[in-house]
Formats: C-alpha cells, structure tokens, sequence
C-alpha cells in the first residue's frame, strides 16, 4: 500500500495528498485549499451521467468505472471483487460504479455493448477496456500497472 493517497475535496475539487500514517492516527484530514473536512472513504463512489464529468473525467487519480445492470448475473459476481480493490487501491485508483439501464448516455458515449464491461479512466481519457467477468488478479495485475505508471507521471 501506498504512504499517501491522493483525497479529491468534495467542495473545489482539489487534490489532497494524506499521509497514511495521519488516517491510521484517527486523525480527520482536511482540504489544503478550502478546508473543508475530506471523506476518506475505499468504498465504490455511485456514477451517473450527470455526475460522470465530476467523478470521472475530473478525478485527480486514475478511476476503474464499472457498467453493470441490475439483472446481470456476471455484474453481481464481480460485485463484490470491485468493493475488494477499492479498498486495496484507495488513494491510488478510484472504484465507480454506473447503471448502464439508468444511465444510458454515458453507457452509449463509450459504446457499451454487454456487461459488465470495467473501464479505466486516466486524466479524463480511456485507458483500458477489461469485458465480461474477469479474476480479480488480473484486474489487480492491471490496475497496478496503471497505478505504478501514474506514480512516475
């Protein structure tokens, strides 16, 4: 795990740099622009097409954006190996997830055609595509390469 991880505040959107060390003191981080408290949380953060731009494109660290559907069986399995390298990439990669049925835009704009279908995001742009039910050590293997790549950016 990484010393640091990179908190985008929820009021100017800056990106914060907190020691590890600081968070396992119990101590609430703040923004060191605004001061505003930041939410540290490794859960996956709700995406929708209105949100998309702000939560994706936006994100001072590279996001792995997961499009499901309720009903999809496969979606439902990779549920839980998402909620796992949340918390395993907190700080180095962020976790999204977007209802395709809900969402059909964003779904579209990158041509979605089955589910669940993991895209990764950094600065903005796709990086990656990774379709259908995948191991979690390859999804891990994948996502550390691209939070290795972006520590030496």
């Amino acid at each position: 795990m990484p010393d640091v991880l990179l908190i985008r505040c929820s009021s100017c959107g800056v990106g914060n740099r907190i020691p590890r060390a600081k968070l396992e003191e119990n101590l609430q981080p703040v923004c060191g622009r605004c001061r505003t408290p930041l939410a540290v949380d490794a859960r996956p953060v709700t995406v929708t097409d209105v949100t998309f731009a702000a939560e994706v494109e936006r994100s001072p660290v590279p996001v792995l954006l997961d499009l499901w559907a309720e009903w999809c069986g496969p979606c439902r399995l990779m549920a839980p190996v998402l909620d796992e390298l949340a918390v395993e990439f907190a700080g180095r990669v962020r976790v999204a997830k977007l209802n395709v049925d809900e969402n059909p835009v964003t779904a579209s704009r990158f041509d979605v055609r089955s589910i669940p279908t993991l895209l990764v995001f950094k600065g903005g742009q796709e990086v990656d595509r990774i379709v259908g039910a995948r191991p979690r050590a390859e999804i891990a293997q994948r996502l550390e390469s691209l939070a290795r790549t972006s520590r030496t950016a």
